[in-house]
């Protein structure tokens, strides 16, 4: 039977010297007792899976509020799909795919209902109360919000993992971003940043096409699409467009994935690096993309934002999800009895507006439409 010394035996004689090894974690905020089979990294993963906030991504939408289509992207099939490509990626450069997988799937966590309208809602309506901002809010859930341990709040999880969900933020708590000189996160978790930002426009052109927001004609303008589709309509004669779409986004991935993975490796050449402590005190940061493909994606995304994230009907839904949130924020505000009893007594998660924050932003877009309509219609609730 494979026991975790095994596992982390495999990790030093197979993994790059850059890479964080599980046996070498820096470790938790609370220590514990070591898991028999499943190295640190493993143990963090499946504690994220199994935590509420986890859950509830599966109705937290990207720029679709859910009702809207099945077959449109939530939260939790990105968080999926930002897994999928981050270890493929780390396997091809020999770095640790655990931490990379754990970063990936917590990193939207914090996330509230309605995408990034509901971010920017929460955190106007908190700009006198420390103002809201999801990477801040998913630590706070994995650290102290969910409540699965009788020794401790939060999960506990490894530094090496909250240093990857800190993102660009400093956390002055974790001994390894506020480290004197440290600039950037492990490699592992750069490569989960990059991975996001991927699975994002990929399928958010998936997204957009099926929904009619996106103008192909407009579409065939942009380099990495027109590539793409020029190198498919050239190998297969009047392939249908809903199969060709799929190949097309799947090919951008794989464009975008490649070079990442090039231009990273030629970075940790250039540059030398040889240890974790290298990449976190280099003086840039190594994960990147060529600058040919660097620019295609900034031209992607600037794409997507003109013409899809601006689009009337998605504005149309941000100006409902900003009602829906203002509505229920006022109600709490002006009658606080209306909260959970949960909330009211957890007076040691901070005062009474951030307790609200927590709650309201920990609903999935299905709860806070049914919590406002609740709010405010004189009907029965449902």
């Amino acid at each position: 039977m494979i026991t975790r010394f095994d596992l982390e035996k495999l990790e030093s004689s197979t993994l790059a010297p850059f890479a964080v090894k599980s046996g070498e974690s820096q470790g938790r905020q609370h220590p514990e007792e070591e898991h028999q089979y499943r190295t640190r990294f493993q143990r963090d993963r499946d504690r994220i899976i199994h935590t509420s906030a986890f859950r509830r991504l599966e109705y937290k939408t990207q720029v679709f509020v859910y009702h809207e289509g099945d077959y449109y992207r939530t939260r939790l099939t990105h968080s999926l799909e930002v897994a999928q490509i981050a270890r493929s990626i780390c396997k091809s450069l020999q770095l640790n795919e655990d931490l990379a997988e754990s970063v990936a799937l917590s990193h939207d966590l914090g996330h509230p209902p309605f995408g990034h309208t509901g971010q920017d809602v929460l955190n106007r309506l908190m700009k006198d109360h420390g103002g809201f901002e999801h990477n801040k809010q998913s630590l706070r859930i994995v650290k102290l919000l969910e409540k699965r341990y009788p020794e401790f709040d939060g999960l506990n999880l490894t530094w090496d993992v909250l240093e990857g969900i800190c993102k660009h933020t400093k956390d002055e708590e974790n001994p390894i971003t506020s480290a004197e000189g440290v600039k950037y996160p492990s490699l592992e978790a750069q490569i989960a940043d990059f991975a996001d930002g991927i699975a994002y426009n990929a399928h958010d052109l998936d997204d957009g096409i099926t929904s009619d927001l996106l103008d192909l004609d407009q579409l065939r303008k942009v380099a990495l699409w027109k590539e793409n589709e020029d190198r498919f309509d050239k190998k297969y004669s009047g392939l249908d467009f809903k199969l060709k779409k799929y190949q097309v986004v799947r090919s951008i991935i794989n464009e975008l994935t490649t070079d990442l993975r090039e231009a990273t490796s030629k970075n940790i050449a250039d540059h030398k690096v040889t240890s974790v402590d290298e990449v976190r005190r280099a003086p840039i940061r190594i994960a990147a993309f060529g600058k040919e493909v660097a620019e295609k994606n900034k031209e992607l995304k600037k794409f997507l934002h003109k013409n899809m994230y601006s689009h009337r009907k998605v504005l149309r839904m941000e100006f409902k999800a900003g009602l829906t949130l203002d509505g229920i924020f006022a109600a709490y505000m002006k009658m606080p009895g209306l909260l959970p009893e949960s909330v009211l007594k957890s007076e040691a998660h901070g005062t009474l507006e951030r307790r609200m924050c927590d709650y309201v932003s920990g609903m999935t877009d299905r709860y806070a439409l049914n919590e406002h309509k609740n709010l405010y219609s004189a009907d029965e609730e449902d």
